[in-house]
C-alpha cells in the first residue's frame, strides 16, 4: 500500500512558503489568505477532474472552509508532446500568459495538472513570482515515502513525458527505478490517451491501459504511475494488480497541505 504523501515541495524563487495564517473569516481579497491557481486546459476534462480532487482533498465541513481557487483553463495551449518531439510550436508563451493571469488574479501558489507540461516548468519559472508546486516531484516523494518505500515503478504516460525522461530523472533522485513500456505498448498507451482526450472512455481504453500496467508489474514494477492526467479518467486502482498512483490526486493533496491556514 502506498503511504500518505510527505509534505509538499514548491518550486520557485526562494524557499517554499509556509502555510499562511488567517485572521478568522476573511473578507473579499483578504491578503493573508492563500489562493491556489490552476494552470489548466491540458486537457479540459483533466482540469475539471483535478479541481474535483482538490475539493475532495480539503478537510471541510462547509463551503467557507474550502480553499480559494482561480482556474485558468486554456485548451489552445499547443500540444506538449508534439512540441517536445519538434513537430509543433512551443507552448511556453501560452503557459506564461496563463501563469501571469493567475498571478494577476491573486494566486499565491500554482498547480499544473498536466504531466508533460512540467517539461516546460524550468523555463516558466523565469516569468512567475509565486511557487509552482511540482507534480512529478510530489509523486517521487510519495513513492520514496511509502512504507515500505517503492523502489521500482512502472510509468504510463505520453510519448513526450516518457521521451524527455521527466519521471525517470525525478524518481531516480529519490532512489526509485522507472520501468517504461516497450515500443508496442507505448503506442497502445498513446492511442488510449488520445482516445480519452477525444471523449472516448470505454472498456477498450481501460483494457488497453490495464494490459500495459499488468506487463509493467510483471516486469518488476511495485507500483504504476498514471503519468498523464487523462489516464485516471479511464483507469481505476481496481483495474491494476499493483498500486496505481494518480499524480493529480497527489498534487491536490499537496496544494491543500501547502495552503492550510494555521
Amino acid at each position: 500500500m502506498i503511504a500518505p504523501e510527505r509534505a509538499p515541495h514548491a518550486t520557485g524563487p526562494g524557499p517554499a512558503p509556509a502555510p499562511v495564517a488567517g485572521r478568522g473569516p476573511a473578507g473579499p481579497g483578504a491578503p493573508d489568505v492563500p489562493v491556489i491557481g490552476i494552470l489548466g486546459g491540458m486537457g479540459p476534462a483533466a482540469t475539471a477532474d483535478f479541481y474535483t480532487k482538490l475539493v475532495d482533498a480539503t478537510p471541510a465541513s462547509r463551503d467557507q472552509e474550502h480553499r480559494r481557487v482561480v482556474i485558468w483553463s486554456d485548451p489552445t495551449v499547443p500540444d506538449r508532446t508534439e512540441s517536445l518531439q519538434g513537430r509543433g510550436p512551443d507552448p511556453l508563451p501560452w503557459l506564461r500568459a496563463g501563469a501571469e493571469k493567475l498571478q494577476e488574479a491573486g494566486a499565491t501558489h500554482i498547480a499544473i495538472p498536466c504531466n508533460t507540461a512540467h517539461a516546460f516548468v524550468p523555463a516558466l519559472l523565469q516569468y512567475v513570482d509565486v511557487p509552482v508546486v511540482h507534480m512529478i516531484d510530489e509523486v517521487a516523494r510519495s513513492l520514496a515515502g511509502a512504507a515500505p518505500p517503492v523502489r521500482c515503478a512502472g510509468l504510463l504516460a505520453t510519448d513526450g513525458t516518457v521521451g524527455t525522461g521527466l519521471y525517470q530523472d525525478w524518481l531516480h533522485r529519490r532512489g526509485v527505478e522507472v520501468i517504461v513500456p516497450d515500443a508496442r505498448d507505448q503506442r497502445a498507451v498513446m492511442t488510449a490517451i488520445l482516445s480519452i482526450k477525444a471523449g472516448r472512455r470505454g472498456a477498450a481504453e481501460t483494457a488497453a491501459l490495464a494490459a500495459v500496467a499488468d506487463r509493467l508489474a510483471r516486469a518488476g514494477a511495485e507500483a504504476v504511475v498514471a503519468g498523464c492526467t487523462e489516464i485516471p479518467l479511464c483507469l481505476a486502482t481496481t483495474d491494476v494488480t499493483v498500486p496505481l498512483l494518480d499524480p493529480a490526486r497527489i498534487l491536490a493533496r499537496a496544494m491543500v497541505a501547502l495552503t492550510a491556514p494555521i
